[in-house]
């Protein structure tokens, strides 16, 4: 393409409080760690505009965070990466974003989330979202399912391509994928809240891509390539690119004319936290680059596989050269 791409991305931000564990808590539980807590920032949405930033879109992150030191952190920590935060808003009275994360010695973790001023965005931040032209605007659901899909009705009325991944799943997903977006991104436990399934196999992943692809939601006796619309608003076929992520497995996708299965690279795990983020942030701008569908997602695939070699959501985030240095993977070129 003959300009930077411009991603936006409407989400949340949080401070992440992270612990290594011998093995990840059960219920009642209690775990001692094996080092020091570390605290540092995150939160879907913020992770996914430094893993944008990182490699080379034009980003801006646009959200809620408290008038607190937390929020003064975070919005730091976006700045330094270039990210443009005017569409970031600080609100009185309200706690900024926490997650406590455990990770264990696989890398595996375990995260709880106090959404804080994160739960008060709406009418006011899908304006920002749309305040200056992009390529690609990201959503995930860390933020009130009203303003994700405000967000997904502009950007169908404005020609905006929208990438929706749905981490957590909220309650009345349905009703957001009858908005449909031009991607959703979940990985597997996520596909099987949307069916009400157990979390698949490849194979059976890419059976679940394929009627999400076709507006299929809800509980349903198969998962056949065309499916029932289930408990969704009846979208026609092949209505949006569906990616469901596989871990190191890669990820599978479906949409119009395509269905495929992406390998993952082999990388030696530390950390998985922000993988997904960073799968997402690498999607929106491999899209807003140019690359075709079935690229993208291999594009999307190595930067998630190099983001689980670091430790930390935003520090894991990788550059071009860490792709390429984890997985053997050239990241396109883009202008500056």
């Amino acid at each position: 393409m003959a300009q930077r791409p411009r991603v936006t991305v409407l989400g949340s931000l949080n401070t992440d409080i992270s612990l290594p564990v011998p093995h990840l808590p059960g219920p009642g539980e209690t775990v001692l760690g094996t080092a020091a807590a570390s605290i540092g920032t995150g939160g879907k949405g913020a992770n996914q505009a430094v893993a944008a930033a990182r490699l080379g879109a034009a980003t801006a992150m646009v959200g809620c965070c408290g008038q607190d030191e937390f929020g003064a952190r975070l919005r730091a920590a976006l700045t330094a990466e270039g990210i443009d935060v005017t569409g970031l808003r600080p609100v009185a009275g309200a706690a900024s974003g926490l997650a406590l994360i455990t990770v264990d010695p696989a890398g595996e973790n375990v995260i709880a989330v106090a959404p804080g001023a994160n739960a008060l965005a709406g009418e006011a931040e899908v304006a920002a979202a749309f305040g200056a032209p992009s390529d690609a605007l990201v959503l995930s659901a860390e933020i009130p399912a009203p303003a994700l899909a405000a967000a997904l009705r502009r950007a169908n009325a404005e020609g905006v391509r929208s990438v929706l991944n749905l981490a957590p799943v909220p309650a009345g997903a349905a009703d957001l994928l009858a908005h449909r977006p031009d991607w959703l991104v979940v990985n597997a436990h996520e596909a099987a809240a949307l069916l009400g399934t157990e979390p698949p196999d490849v194979a059976g992943a890419q059976a679940m891509a394929a009627r999400l692809a076709t507006g299929g939601t809800g509980p349903a006796a198969g998962l056949g390539a065309t499916g029932d619309s289930g408990s969704g608003a009846g979208a026609g076929p092949e209505d949006r690119y569906v990616v469901i992520t596989l871990g190191g497995a890669g990820a599978v996708m479906a949409g119009p004319s395509v269905a495929a299965a992406i390998g993952g690279f082999r990388v030696p795990v530390v950390d998985t936290v922000g993988a997904g983020d960073a799968f997402v942030g690498a999607l929106a701008v491999a899209l807003a680059a140019g690359l075709d569908p079935a690229e993208a997602v291999r594009a999307a695939c190595a930067a998630g596989a190099a983001a689980t070699t670091r430790r930390g959501a935003q520090d894991g985030l990788p550059r071009p050269a860490d792709v390429l240095a984890a997985t053997g993977f050239a990241w396109p070129e883009i202008p500056a």
